[in-house]
């Protein structure tokens, strides 16, 4: 997203929450890889403390992961997704909060699911979040981070599913986030690409999905 303030993606999608949610909220159950690797994130972080849902919308993420036995809070720029993830997903907490600068202490999580939360960041501020979350993970805590693969470029999305937005999602080819992850302190673990399902199930495109660690002898970033 080139260009594109922050505020104008937080009206976008305060716009977008209600239709966005009844679309989105139940796509894992016709995910079966994505689920697949929640469940493998899961199992890294069980037992070791909070996990956030980052970038959570309706809270489909958290949601599962709540099932996946871990406990879970979301954080979402929109206050509209933030609501619809309360209604939606009753005993998980859900705040707002910027990526770039969240209001929570050095060393606080267990785990970060970070579904498609940066592709609507400005390019600059892609490894200033992943910095931001290097902070916010305990040493030795695992990141989630999944991506729409592309040429390293921007798509603008008018009128998304009839609503009056104008979003501009950016693409990345896997080699570029791995490079913004070790740049921000991350130990990558796996990394892993899939094509899409079918086109009423997803957007057309191909996706990535890092596991990723802060190292355990790192207590900031």
């Amino acid at each position: 997203m080139i260009g594109q303030k922050a505020n104008d993606v937080q009206s976008s999608y305060d716009r977008l929450a209600e239709e966005y949610a009844r679309r989105i909220y139940n796509e894992l159950r016709d995910k079966p890889t994505d689920c697949l690797l929640l469940e493998r994130f899961a199992a890294s972080v069980r037992d070791a403390g909070v996990v956030c849902d980052l970038g959570c919308g309706p809270g489909q993420v958290a949601r599962f992961l709540q099932g996946c036995g871990l406990q879970v809070c979301g954080v979402d720029l929109s206050l509209g997704m933030i609501e619809q993830a309360r209604e939606l997903n009753p005993g998980i907490e859900f705040s707002l909060g910027d990526m770039r600068a969240l209001k929570v202490a050095d060393n606080t999580w267990a785990g970060i699911a970070a579904f498609y939360a940066i592709v609507n960041l400005p390019r600059d501020d892609v490894v200033r979040a992943l910095r931001e979350m290097m902070r916010v993970l305990r040493p030795g805590g695992r990141l989630l981070l999944s991506f729409h693969i592309g040429e390293d470029d921007s798509h603008v999305e008018e009128n998304l599913w009839g609503c009056d937005v104008s979003l501009a999602t950016t693409f990345f080819r896997t080699s570029t986030i791995a490079g913004y992850l070790r740049s921000a302190g991350f130990e990558i673990e796996e990394t892993v690409e899939r094509d899409p399902y079918a086109p009423e199930i997803e957007y057309q495109s191909r996706r990535a999905y890092i596991f990723a660690r802060k190292p355990a002898g790192t207590t900031k970033s």
